[in-house]
Protein backbone atom coordinates (compact mmCIF):
# COMPACT_ATOMS: atom_id res chain seq x y z
CA UNK A 1 0.00 0.00 0.00
CA UNK A 2 3.07 2.57 0.81
CA UNK A 3 6.67 3.01 -0.04
CA UNK A 4 9.33 3.05 2.26
CA UNK A 5 10.92 6.17 2.70
CA UNK A 6 14.46 7.21 3.71
CA UNK A 7 15.96 9.88 5.12
CA UNK A 8 18.47 12.47 3.05
CA UNK A 9 22.04 11.76 4.56
CA UNK A 10 21.89 15.98 4.22
CA UNK A 11 19.44 16.42 7.10
CA UNK A 12 22.42 14.60 9.06
CA UNK A 13 24.88 16.46 7.65
CA UNK A 14 23.46 19.97 8.96
CA UNK A 15 21.69 18.87 12.43
CA UNK A 16 23.82 16.43 13.87
CA UNK A 17 22.56 14.81 17.18
CA UNK A 18 23.51 17.01 20.38
CA UNK A 19 25.96 19.29 18.17
CA UNK A 20 28.62 21.14 20.29
CA UNK A 21 28.02 24.69 20.46
CA UNK A 22 31.49 26.39 20.45
CA UNK A 23 31.88 29.91 21.72
CA UNK A 24 33.63 31.87 19.23
CA UNK A 25 32.48 31.99 15.22
CA UNK A 26 35.03 32.64 13.23
CA UNK A 27 38.32 30.40 14.92
CA UNK A 28 38.79 27.66 17.04
CA UNK A 29 39.20 27.99 20.76
CA UNK A 30 43.24 27.37 21.54
CA UNK A 31 42.66 25.16 24.72
CA UNK A 32 40.06 23.26 22.85
CA UNK A 33 43.01 22.60 20.28
CA UNK A 34 45.04 21.99 22.90
CA UNK A 35 42.67 19.23 24.80
CA UNK A 36 42.49 17.88 20.65
CA UNK A 37 45.94 17.24 20.37
CA UNK A 38 46.65 15.97 23.82
CA UNK A 39 44.04 13.13 22.97
CA UNK A 40 40.84 14.80 24.59
CA UNK A 41 38.17 12.69 22.91
CA UNK A 42 35.53 15.13 23.48
CA UNK A 43 37.58 17.64 22.33
CA UNK A 44 37.92 15.99 19.04
CA UNK A 45 34.47 15.04 18.32
CA UNK A 46 33.87 18.91 19.25
CA UNK A 47 36.17 19.83 16.88
CA UNK A 48 35.40 17.39 14.03
CA UNK A 49 31.54 18.66 14.24
CA UNK A 50 32.37 21.79 14.18
CA UNK A 51 34.54 21.42 11.00
CA UNK A 52 31.66 19.16 9.94
CA UNK A 53 28.31 21.75 10.72
CA UNK A 54 30.66 25.05 9.13
CA UNK A 55 28.16 26.69 11.65
CA UNK A 56 31.34 28.11 13.88
CA UNK A 57 34.18 27.50 11.85
CA UNK A 58 35.00 27.37 7.55
CA UNK A 59 33.24 24.02 6.74
CA UNK A 60 36.01 21.80 6.05
CA UNK A 61 34.83 17.88 5.93
CA UNK A 62 38.47 16.69 5.34
CA UNK A 63 39.38 18.34 8.60
CA UNK A 64 35.90 16.91 10.14
CA UNK A 65 36.81 13.69 9.34
CA UNK A 66 40.39 13.73 10.83
CA UNK A 67 39.51 14.85 14.19
CA UNK A 68 36.07 12.53 13.87
CA UNK A 69 38.15 9.59 13.23
CA UNK A 70 40.41 10.02 16.38
CA UNK A 71 37.56 10.66 18.57
CA UNK A 72 35.76 7.47 16.82
CA UNK A 73 38.81 5.44 17.91
CA UNK A 74 38.62 6.03 21.41
CA UNK A 75 35.05 4.54 21.31
CA UNK A 76 33.21 7.67 21.20
CA UNK A 77 29.70 6.78 19.37
CA UNK A 78 28.67 10.15 18.60
CA UNK A 79 32.16 10.56 16.57
CA UNK A 80 31.52 7.16 15.23
CA UNK A 81 28.29 8.05 14.07
CA UNK A 82 29.44 11.21 12.50
CA UNK A 83 32.12 9.72 10.22
CA UNK A 84 30.07 6.98 9.30
CA UNK A 85 27.53 9.66 7.94
CA UNK A 86 30.59 11.19 5.85
CA UNK A 87 31.68 7.73 4.98
CA UNK A 88 28.34 7.40 3.40
CA UNK A 89 27.99 10.23 1.33
CA UNK A 90 31.32 10.38 0.63
CA UNK A 91 32.10 13.73 1.97
CA UNK A 92 36.03 14.28 3.11
CA UNK A 93 36.62 10.48 2.77
CA UNK A 94 36.05 8.17 -0.33
CA UNK A 95 32.22 6.78 -0.18
CA UNK A 96 32.25 3.36 1.54
CA UNK A 97 29.33 2.14 2.41
CA UNK A 98 30.50 -0.64 4.47
CA UNK A 99 33.09 1.77 6.04
CA UNK A 100 29.91 3.59 6.81
CA UNK A 101 28.22 0.12 7.98
CA UNK A 102 31.10 -0.93 10.62
CA UNK A 103 31.22 2.63 12.41
CA UNK A 104 27.34 2.62 12.60
CA UNK A 105 27.58 -0.91 14.07
CA UNK A 106 29.88 0.28 16.46
CA UNK A 107 27.80 3.68 17.65
CA UNK A 108 24.08 1.18 17.01
CA UNK A 109 26.16 -1.41 19.84
CA UNK A 110 26.36 1.71 22.01
CA UNK A 111 22.33 1.98 21.66
CA UNK A 112 22.74 5.82 19.82
CA UNK A 113 19.91 6.12 17.81
CA UNK A 114 20.36 7.35 14.90
CA UNK A 115 22.96 4.75 14.28
CA UNK A 116 20.76 1.99 14.85
CA UNK A 117 18.54 4.14 12.03
CA UNK A 118 21.24 4.49 9.54
CA UNK A 119 22.28 0.78 10.62
CA UNK A 120 18.51 -0.53 9.35
CA UNK A 121 18.51 1.75 6.46
CA UNK A 122 21.83 0.23 5.16
CA UNK A 123 20.09 -3.47 5.56
CA UNK A 124 17.29 -2.38 4.03
CA UNK A 125 18.91 -1.86 0.95
CA UNK A 126 21.58 -3.93 0.89
CA UNK A 127 24.00 -0.99 0.82
CA UNK A 128 27.25 -1.95 2.65
CA UNK A 129 25.94 -4.97 4.05
CA UNK A 130 23.63 -8.11 2.55
CA UNK A 131 20.22 -7.05 2.25
CA UNK A 132 18.55 -8.24 5.20
CA UNK A 133 14.78 -7.51 5.95
CA UNK A 134 14.85 -9.06 9.14
CA UNK A 135 18.07 -7.51 10.45
CA UNK A 136 17.01 -4.15 8.61
CA UNK A 137 13.21 -4.57 11.04
CA UNK A 138 15.82 -4.79 14.31
CA UNK A 139 18.18 -2.29 13.99
CA UNK A 140 14.63 0.05 12.98
CA UNK A 141 12.61 -1.91 15.97
CA UNK A 142 16.03 -0.65 18.69
CA UNK A 143 15.43 3.32 17.47
CA UNK A 144 12.01 2.74 17.47
CA UNK A 145 12.13 2.29 21.15
CA UNK A 146 13.88 5.28 21.83
CA UNK A 147 11.31 7.03 20.09
CA UNK A 148 12.88 8.25 17.09
CA UNK A 149 10.08 9.15 14.48
CA UNK A 150 11.92 7.94 11.39
CA UNK A 151 12.70 4.62 12.56
CA UNK A 152 9.01 4.25 13.75
CA UNK A 153 8.25 4.86 10.55
CA UNK A 154 10.77 3.20 8.67
CA UNK A 155 9.52 0.06 10.75
CA UNK A 156 5.64 0.71 10.70
CA UNK A 157 6.08 0.07 6.96
CA UNK A 158 7.33 -3.06 7.30
CA UNK A 159 4.88 -4.33 9.58
CA UNK A 160 2.29 -2.71 7.24
CA UNK A 161 3.91 -4.77 4.27
CA UNK A 162 4.91 -7.91 6.00
CA UNK A 163 8.97 -7.68 5.47
CA UNK A 164 10.81 -8.71 8.08
CA UNK A 165 7.92 -9.36 10.47
CA UNK A 166 5.09 -10.78 10.25
CA UNK A 167 2.30 -8.53 8.37
CA UNK A 168 0.81 -6.64 11.19
CA UNK A 169 -1.86 -3.29 10.62
CA UNK A 170 -2.31 -3.05 13.76
CA UNK A 171 1.14 -2.80 14.67
CA UNK A 172 1.74 -0.36 11.74
CA UNK A 173 -0.77 2.09 12.86
CA UNK A 174 0.64 2.30 15.96
CA UNK A 175 3.87 3.12 14.79
CA UNK A 176 2.59 5.54 12.57
CA UNK A 177 0.97 6.92 15.42
CA UNK A 178 4.09 7.72 17.45
CA UNK A 179 6.02 9.50 14.54
CA UNK A 180 3.14 10.82 13.06
CA UNK A 181 2.78 12.74 16.86
CA UNK A 182 6.04 13.56 16.67
CA UNK A 183 5.53 15.58 13.53
CA UNK A 184 6.66 12.87 10.82
CA UNK A 185 4.47 13.77 7.58
CA UNK A 186 4.77 10.78 5.69
CA UNK A 187 3.67 8.42 8.70
CA UNK A 188 0.60 11.32 9.11
CA UNK A 189 -0.36 10.52 5.53
CA UNK A 190 0.34 6.68 6.42
CA UNK A 191 -1.97 6.71 9.81
CA UNK A 192 -4.60 8.64 7.82
CA UNK A 193 -4.37 5.93 4.72
CA UNK A 194 -5.22 3.38 7.28
CA UNK A 195 -8.01 5.14 8.54
CA UNK A 196 -9.16 6.29 5.16
CA UNK A 197 -9.34 2.22 3.81
CA UNK A 198 -9.98 0.88 7.68
CA UNK A 199 -7.00 -1.32 7.04
CA UNK A 200 -5.85 -2.03 11.04
CA UNK A 201 -8.09 0.51 12.34
CA UNK A 202 -12.10 0.81 12.29
CA UNK A 203 -12.57 2.97 9.25
CA UNK A 204 -13.13 6.47 10.19
CA UNK A 205 -13.11 9.23 7.58
CA UNK A 206 -13.08 12.14 9.58
CA UNK A 207 -9.56 10.65 11.00
CA UNK A 208 -7.91 10.01 8.30
CA UNK A 209 -8.74 13.82 6.71
CA UNK A 210 -7.51 15.39 9.74
CA UNK A 211 -4.06 13.49 9.37
CA UNK A 212 -4.18 13.84 5.84
CA UNK A 213 -4.30 17.64 6.56
CA UNK A 214 -1.39 17.14 8.88
CA UNK A 215 0.36 16.11 6.48
CA UNK A 216 -0.82 18.11 3.79
CA UNK A 217 0.25 21.65 5.76
CA UNK A 218 3.86 19.88 5.40
CA UNK A 219 3.67 19.93 1.69
CA UNK A 220 3.24 16.47 0.79
CA UNK A 221 1.72 16.06 -2.40
CA UNK A 222 0.04 12.79 -2.21
CA UNK A 223 -1.70 13.88 1.42
CA UNK A 224 -2.93 17.25 -0.05
CA UNK A 225 -4.35 15.12 -3.60
CA UNK A 226 -5.94 13.06 -0.72
CA UNK A 227 -7.57 16.03 1.65
CA UNK A 228 -8.76 17.57 -1.65
CA UNK A 229 -10.76 14.59 -3.01
CA UNK A 230 -12.03 14.38 0.52
CA UNK A 231 -13.22 17.97 0.41
CA UNK A 232 -14.77 17.23 -2.78
CA UNK A 233 -16.99 14.24 -1.72
CA UNK A 234 -17.95 15.40 1.34
CA UNK A 235 -15.80 12.45 3.54
CA UNK A 236 -14.96 13.42 7.36
CA UNK A 237 -14.94 17.09 6.17
CA UNK A 238 -18.17 18.96 4.96
CA UNK A 239 -18.32 19.78 0.89
CA UNK A 240 -15.99 22.80 0.14
CA UNK A 241 -14.65 22.52 -3.01
CA UNK A 242 -12.95 25.80 -2.44
CA UNK A 243 -10.71 23.86 -0.57
CA UNK A 244 -10.69 21.10 -2.27
CA UNK A 245 -9.32 23.18 -5.35
CA UNK A 246 -6.74 24.50 -3.04
CA UNK A 247 -5.34 21.28 -2.05
CA UNK A 248 -5.63 19.51 -5.55
CA UNK A 249 -3.90 22.68 -6.87
CA UNK A 250 -0.71 22.32 -4.75
CA UNK A 251 -0.97 18.50 -5.71
CA UNK A 252 -0.92 19.44 -9.19
CA UNK A 253 2.13 21.87 -8.67
CA UNK A 254 4.33 19.60 -6.60
CA UNK A 255 3.52 16.25 -7.79
CA UNK A 256 5.45 14.69 -11.07
CA UNK A 257 4.45 11.96 -13.26
CA UNK A 258 1.11 10.15 -13.80
CA UNK A 259 0.25 11.36 -10.46
CA UNK A 260 0.66 14.99 -11.06
CA UNK A 261 -1.74 14.54 -14.39
CA UNK A 262 -4.18 13.02 -11.81
CA UNK A 263 -4.31 15.83 -9.59
CA UNK A 264 -4.31 18.16 -12.61
CA UNK A 265 -7.47 16.37 -14.02
CA UNK A 266 -9.17 16.31 -10.21
CA UNK A 267 -8.27 19.92 -9.72
CA UNK A 268 -10.04 21.13 -13.05
CA UNK A 269 -13.09 19.00 -12.97
CA UNK A 270 -14.07 20.86 -9.19
CA UNK A 271 -12.61 24.05 -10.98
CA UNK A 272 -15.84 23.64 -13.19
CA UNK A 273 -18.60 23.97 -10.08
CA UNK A 274 -16.76 27.06 -8.89
CA UNK A 275 -17.93 30.43 -9.67
CA UNK A 276 -15.27 32.81 -10.86
CA UNK A 277 -15.23 34.61 -8.04
CA UNK A 278 -14.74 31.58 -5.74
CA UNK A 279 -12.23 30.09 -8.28
CA UNK A 280 -10.45 33.55 -8.34
CA UNK A 281 -10.33 33.06 -4.36
CA UNK A 282 -8.73 29.06 -4.28
CA UNK A 283 -6.15 30.17 -6.56
CA UNK A 284 -5.18 33.17 -4.65
CA UNK A 285 -4.91 30.54 -1.42
CA UNK A 286 -3.01 28.02 -3.14
CA UNK A 287 -0.55 30.76 -4.71
CA UNK A 288 -0.20 32.56 -1.26
CA UNK A 289 0.40 28.58 0.13
CA UNK A 290 3.00 27.99 -2.30
CA UNK A 291 4.97 31.46 -1.64
CA UNK A 292 5.05 31.12 2.32
CA UNK A 293 6.32 27.26 2.38
CA UNK A 294 8.86 27.39 -0.50
CA UNK A 295 11.00 29.95 1.22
Amino acid sequence: MTSRRFLPLSIYLVALVCLPVLAQKTAIDPALLTKANAGDAQAQLTLGEAYLSGITVAQDYTKAASWLQKAADQGLAQAQFDLGVLYEAGNGVPQDNSKAAALYRKAAEQALAPAELHLGRLYDRGDGVPQDDAEAAGWYRKAALQHLPEAEYNLGTLYERGIGVPQDYAQAADLYRRAAEQGNASAQFNLGLLYDNGTGLEKNYAQAAAWYSNAAEQGLPRAQFNLGSMYANGQGVPVNLVESYVWLDLAAKTWSGSRQEDAVHARDLVAQHLSPTDLAAAQDRSAKWLAAHQK
